[in-house]
């Protein structure tokens, strides 16, 4: 059985590719908003900063590299967290594409996830009449006809490139029950070592459902394939948010949260900013009980490699 964590980290995603401005002016994605949000949400609590970047002049998904460096030497700078830096891009961008802002980075982790699915968020586009940007609305509709394409043999692309070329440690991004086989047969051929981060991603259209039996079903396979060689974590999209990462605190898990998968504070409220995330769920964490981890924990708990290492 996995060991119950002592200490819980938080990881904060900021943006996300889901999510665009029209939804939320706290959404960042001007690069001076991105580095300001990473750093009051590391105050706040962030052990871990997950990492995407868009267009500065009209918040679309990029996967510049110049435009993930114009904030990344910023919250080097001004904070102590581990830089976590996407893999998944945007869902119709090539895998060479979307590993090339770590290649050029080298963060101590990545988010890399573990199968294909279908992957919707086109019911979002009926919620607005008008949109800041023109690129919004068509990418929210055609979301319906997104295939978030991550075979094997991208898996194995992105291992060689940044976790062998980098030594990058990565967030196993979980959508569903079958990618932790997947993991375990990478594992077994070889592909990557232990210890290994699981975020278990529920509640997105295409993936697992976010009801409590299904965190119980995803922990105990992972319980039986991995015993005592992984660290978990929960990330529930929308309102399921602060729910499940409070449940995850509870079975000795840790938590992500941020305007990617939520942009809610409470239901029916929008959140002012990534750090009010954050500063919840720290709350909720410290009032079970529970202390939060720090990012020397975090790199400890998963042997990361030091921010000395990283590119930027």
């Amino acid at each position: 059985m996995a060991k119950k964590a002592k200490k819980v980290a938080i990881t904060c995603a900021l943006t996300g590719a889901i999510h665009t401005p029209t939804m939320s002016d706290a959404l960042p994605y001007r690069s001076e908003d991105m580095a300001r949000q990473a750093i009051d949400a590391a105050d706040a609590g962030a052990a871990i900063l997950h990492l995407h970047a868009r267009n500065p002049e009209n918040g679309a998904p990029s996967v510049d590299p110049e435009h993930f460096m114009r904030f990344l030497p910023q919250i080097k700078a001004n904070t102590n967290a581990v830089i976590n830096i996407s893999t998944g891009g945007s869902l119709k961008m090539t895998i060479e594409e979307r590993i090339r802002p770590a290649a050029t980075a080298s963060p101590e982790m990545c988010s890399l996830n573990m199968g294909s699915l279908n992957f919707s968020f086109h019911p979002l586009a009926q919620k607005y009449d008008t949109w800041k940007f023109p690129w919004e609305k068509a990418y929210v509709e055609n979301s319906d006809t997104y295939i978030f394409r991550n075979t094997f043999g991208d898996i194995a692309q992105v291992e060689k490139t940044l976790g062998h070329e980098h030594r990058v440690k990565f967030e196993h991004e979980i959508y569903d029950v079958g990618h932790l086989y997947n993991l375990k047969f990478c594992m077994d051929t070889g592909l990557f070592k232990p210890p290994i981060f699981l975020q278990f991603v529920m509640g997105i259209l295409g993936g697992i459902g976010t009801d409590i039996d299904n965190l119980v079903f995803l922990k105990r396979t992972a319980d039986r394939l991995f015993g005592d060689q992984y660290q978990w974590s929960v990330l529930g999209a929308g309102a399921a948010q602060i729910p499940l990462a409070t449940q995850a605190v509870m079975m000795g898990g840790n938590v992500r949260v941020g305007l990617e998968d939520s942009l809610f504070i409470e239901r029916g409220k929008l959140a002012t900013s990534n750090a009010q995330q954050v500063s919840k769920i720290r709350r909720l964490i410290e009032e079970l009980g529970y202390e939060v981890a720090t990012p020397d924990d975090v790199r400890e708990m998963l042997d990361l490699k030091g921010m000395d290492k990283v590119k930027f």
